[in-house]
C-alpha cells in the first residue's frame, strides 16, 4: 500500500511539473503570432496548450491567419502561421500524428485523400511561416525569444518543377525551391541564411 501511494505521489508531481511547464495563455498568444507578419497578428487565430498541456484554441481569430504556439513538450522553440486554407490538412495531420501515425503514413493518408477530393486543399498559393529559437533564448515567463530563425512556405499543391521553374534544391542559400513535387504537399521552400 504505501509504495503505491508513492507511486501516485510521484505521478501527482509529475502531472504538476508538466503543468507547470506551460506558458501562460497570453504568453503563448505573444509568442505565436511572432511567426506572421505583423499586419496578421492582431486578429490571427490562435491554437496551444491548456494548463493541463491538453491542445485548444487560445484565441479565435477575425482575419485569415492561423498561429500554433510552441510545444511546451518538445525541444527548441517553434511557431508557426499559416493561411486558414491550410488547416484542412494541417487538422487532418494533427489527427494522424495523434493516431499514431508516423510522417510516411500521415503523409500517404493525406495524399490519397487529397487525390479523392476527401481534403481540400487550397485552390491558390497559401502561406506558411515558421519561426524557431534554441530553447534557452526562450524565456516563457516573459514571453521573450531571442535569436530567432524565420522561414516560409508556399503551399501550391500538385506543381511541379516545369509547371513552376523552380529547382529541387537550392543552388544558393535563401533561393526558392520546390519541395514534394507533384504531391498534395508541393510547396515552395523559402530559407534565408542563417546570421
Amino acid at each position: 500500500m504505501k509504495k503505491l501511494l508513492i507511486s501516485l505521489f510521484i505521478l501527482f508531481l509529475i502531472g504538476r511539473v508538466d503543468a507547470q511547464q506551460v506558458p501562460d495563455k497570453s504568453v503563448q498568444i505573444k509568442t505565436a503570432v511572432l511567426a506572421a507578419p505583423e499586419d496578421f497578428r492582431k486578429d490571427a487565430k490562435v491554437y496551444g496548450y491548456d494548463a493541463s498541456g491538453e491542445w485548444t484554441v487560445l484565441r479565435e481569430g477575425s482575419n485569415e491567419m492561423i498561429c500554433i504556439a510552441d510545444d511546451p513538450k518538445a525541444d527548441g522553440f517553434s511557431v508557426s502561421c499559416y493561411h486558414e486554407d491550410l488547416e484542412p490538412f494541417m487538422e487532418r495531420g494533427r489527427v494522424l500524428k495523434k493516431e499514431g501515425k508516423n510522417f510516411k503514413q500521415v503523409f500517404d493518408t493525406r495524399e490519397e485523400e487529397a487525390k479523392s477530393g476527401g481534403l481540400k486543399m487550397p485552390d491558390a498559393p497559401a502561406a506558411l511561416y515558421v519561426l524557431t529559437a534554441d530553447k534557452a533564448d526562450y524565456d516563457a515567463s516573459k514571453g521573450k525569444v531571442d535569436n530567432t530563425y524565420l522561414r516560409y512556405v508556399v503551399y501550391i499543391p500538385w506543381a511541379t518543377e516545369e509547371s513552376t521553374g523552380l529547382a529541387l534544391k537550392p543552388d544558393v542559400p535563401g533561393m526558392p525551391w520546390i519541395m514534394d513535387p507533384g504531391t498534395h504537399r508541393a510547396h515552395i521552400m523559402i530559407s534565408p541564411p542563417k546570421k
